[in-house]
């Protein structure tokens, strides 16, 4: 393709320049596109005057915020290749992730300022050299000892456009996997997989003219990163939440007239748990996508009764973001799908021995496309392992059926062995979530000395007249013998990464067994 993933913010601020390209809902703040680019110009000219290379690495450890997005098409234009940063990251943590991508330089939010001093102390354990301090909103906070002020180097930049530095295959970021099963991997994404994945998207979405779009991941995920760039292709404006709260997320939609999103299931779920939220006016909401963990059935149904399509989307951190995606004329005639795979995606299902599965048999999903990851940053063992002949094998179960819909179940290593049956933890989930006194639910498998392991069912109650009993009651007849919970406990919320997923991991240390007889 040899295109920059930059330059489509060039040419949409030609095309559209005062339409408007980014809504902070937090501050106010709005910025057209002509507007939104001139920034972005600013800063990478000021980067190239002092010396940025293509090809170094830039870490962004930013909430949600113009900033965040200005600084990613910035460094695309210029050939730097993005390091997005998980702020909810401990030191020791962004260390190893700083120093494994071999980042030098550093842009930080007023947030994170006692984390990234403690990073400054540490001196050759990373190396960074250069430090940029984004003021908080009101740029009252004083900008770190150690650092530049962001806005003033910001500003510093000539405002034509630079020449482009990289494109095709060049490298654009390094995303780090939420390493919720040990040391995070660095997935390598080019200028080339990052805008296949943009006309993939495009492809399959229905986007209008001037749709108003619901940004509520934070952006250091792909399930943001991406589709931010899919509304500058598509000349949508961006709302976009710096934090997610399901109240502000109502008014946004009404106040901004949002048209479209993407919220993770979660997100959607502590939507319609707010007290009266039908006296939001959400007429022109359309569809909003959801991803990153099943989605229950009852949900579905809960925002089709409301008139708005809740389209599910399959895809990763590796693929850029798209695999499968719910068209909106099926989303009720398959409800539990995500949908067929995107027009410029492959996804097939192989068993054990590699052989690919009849319609409805479960096995792993695999996918191929031009948006899929090159590799994993300093891991050929792991590249080796999960891309092979051009499928990237995703450790997802799902079954698919005659027509090409595809149903995920599970993570494999989630997957609960009872007696010899696969149990998908999922299945359990959505049974369980559609009590009417639930508003979470998560299974693991616990040690069974007679089945070898046996689901058990963490609950999040609306009431706390809810009971065991009531839970496991409330199975019977909905699950086949095997898959039913043989125990459940209350919690007072269900643990989870930054793009939605429920962490079995901590469950499993939590409540270790052995399973109830």
């Amino acid at each position: 393709m040899h295109e920059n993933l930059g330059g489509f913010l060039t040419k949409r601020a030609f095309l559209t320049p005062d339409r408007e390209a980014y809504v902070d809902s937090q501050t106010g703040e709005r910025l057209s596109f002509r507007d939104l680019n001139a920034r972005a110009n600013q800063l990478a000219n000021q980067f190239l005057v002092e010396g940025l290379k293509k090809g170094e690495r830039v870490g962004l450890l930013l909430m949600n915020s113009a900033e965040f997005m200005e600084s990613y098409f910035a460094l695309a234009k210029i050939g730097a290749v993005v390091v997005p940063l998980n702020w909810r990251l401990v030191a020791d943590e962004l260390e190893f992730i700083l120093k494994d991508s071999g980042t030098t330089r550093l842009i930080f939010g007023h947030e994170f300022v006692d984390v990234v001093a403690e990073l400054h102390g540490r001196g050759e354990k990373t190396d960074i050299h250069h430090w940029l301090h984004v003021a908080d909103v009101q740029g009252a906070s004083e900008t770190a000892y150690f650092a530049v002020d962001y806005a003033r180097y910001r500003n510093a930049g000539a405002i034509d456009e630079p020449e482009l530095g990289a494109a095709g295959s060049d490298m654009l970021y390094i995303m780090y996997t939420s390493g919720t099963t040990g040391l995070p991997k660095g997935v390598v994404h080019t200028h080339d997989t990052a805008i296949w994945a943009v006309i993939t998207i495009g492809a399959n979405a229905v986007f209008y003219e001037a749709d108003r779009y619901l940004a509520a991941l934070p952006m250091f995920h792909v399930g943001a990163l991406t589709p931010l760039a899919v509304n500058v292709y598509r000349g949508a404006t961006s709302i976009v939440m710096r934090a997610f709260d399901p109240v502000r997320a109502w008014e946004l939609i009404e106040q901004e007239r949002i048209t479209t999103g993407l919220a993770v299931p979660a997100m959607l779920n502590f939507m319609v748990q707010v007290p009266n939220f039908e006296r939001f006016d959400y007429s022109q909401l359309r569809w909003m996508m959801t991803g990153a963990a099943p989605v229950p059935v009852a949900l579905t149904e809960k925002y089709a009764d409301m008139g708005i399509q809740v389209l599910q989307v399959y895809g990763l951190t590796e693929t850029c973001g798209p695999a499968c995606l719910m068209d909106s004329e099926s989303a009720l005639r398959k409800p539990g799908s995500t949908g067929k795979a995107f027009f410029h995606t492959q996804v097939k299902l192989v068993n054990e021995s590699g052989a690919d599965c009849a319609a409805g048999e479960a096995g792993e999903v695999l996918v191929k496309g031009p948006h899929v990851m090159v590799e994993y940053w300093n891991r050929p063992d792991a590249t080796a392992e999960t891309l092979i002949d051009g499928w990237l094998h995703t450790g997802d179960v799902a079954t698919m059926d005659e027509e090409g819909f595809v149903f995920i179940q599970d993570r494999i290593k989630d997957m609960v062995i009872s007696g010899g049956e696969n149990v998908y933890p999922a299945e359990i989930e959505a049974v369980i979530m559609a009590h009417p006194d639930v508003v979470e639910a998560a299974v693991i498998g616990q040690p069974s000395e007679r089945w070898g392991e046996s689901p058990f069912a963490i609950v999040v109650r609306r009431t706390e007249s809810l009971t065991e009993a009531d839970v496991l009651d409330y199975c019977r007849g909905r699950l086949a013998a095997y898959k039913q919970p043989k125990g459940a406990a209350f919690v007072d919320e269900i643990p989870r990464n930054p793009s939605g997923k429920i962490l079995k991991r901590v469950l499993r240390e939590q409540f270790p067994g052995p399973a109830p007889v």
